[in-house]
């Protein structure tokens, strides 16, 4: 058999078995005096093995150590394998389809923002807070939660969201916030003893809770996300 007539018969491309010479997987046949490639069954056989294994999923190095165990413990062992990351893989890929699910619904809704998508969590946290539109530093709040919303392992962000959230259900505390925006926004060219500023960080100081210092651990995984939102 020529290289097309293998190729024709097992199912796949020539330029595929050219390939499976290039890396070792197929080995090279006796050539014609002609130059042409002369395939036996034998190498058939070889190369129908070859693209059962890599439709199963495994990678050419994978299969040229396969193939190099003739007593098939190895297959077993590289499919045990295979098996174990198709089903990580299928784990991450319900995860994403979790996750992706409310933000398509607010896509759907025309609810997304320009700096979107965001965790449910903190869509649900900035719309408690009301609008605070034209205030210069509730926008840099807000890209500072977005930040934090992207990068913050999602057991912290859920943490640190819910901690904003109660603060946000308190009595008077949105109000009180937006005091304080524009408070800040007025000091934003204020010489450092304005006597409004320390009156800023007193209303700053009641507005954050205890328990969101106390959560902080400048010195272990939170202190980047610590920086960002304290510095913000």
């Amino acid at each position: 058999m020529r290289t097309g007539e293998m190729a024709a018969l097992v199912g796949v491309t020539p330029r595929a078995v050219r390939h499976y010479h290039h890396v070792g997987v197929l080995p090279e046949p006796e050539r014609d005096p002609n130059g042409y490639r002369r395939y036996t069954l034998r190498h058939a056989v070889l190369l129908a093995r070859i693209r059962r294994l890599t439709e199963l999923g495994l990678g050419l190095d994978e299969v040229r150590d396969v193939l190099a165990d003739d007593a098939g413990r190895e297959l077993a062992e590289v499919l045990e394998e295979l098996d174990d990351d198709l089903a990580r893989q299928e784990r991450l890929i319900r995860e994403r389809r979790e996750r992706l699910s409310p933000v398509l619904e607010d896509a759907r809704a025309g609810r997304l923002t320009s700096d979107g998508p965001l965790s449910p969590q903190l869509a649900g946290l900035l719309a408690s807070l009301g609008g605070t539109a034209g205030s210069p530093m509730a926008e840099l709040d807000r890209e500072v939660l977005t930040l934090l919303d992207a990068v913050m392992p999602p057991e912290e962000r859920e943490r640190l969201m819910g901690t904003i959230g109660a603060m946000a259900a308190r009595p008077d505390t949105v109000e009180r916030a937006h005091g304080l925006y524009r408070l800040l926004d007025e000091l934003a060219d204020a010489p450092s003893d304005d006597p409004r500023v320390a009156r800023a960080g007193e209303l700053m100081a009641e507005l954050i809770p205890a328990e969101m210092l106390a959560g902080w651990d400048d010195s272990g995984p939170d202190a980047a996300a610590a920086e960002v939102f304290f510095s913000g």
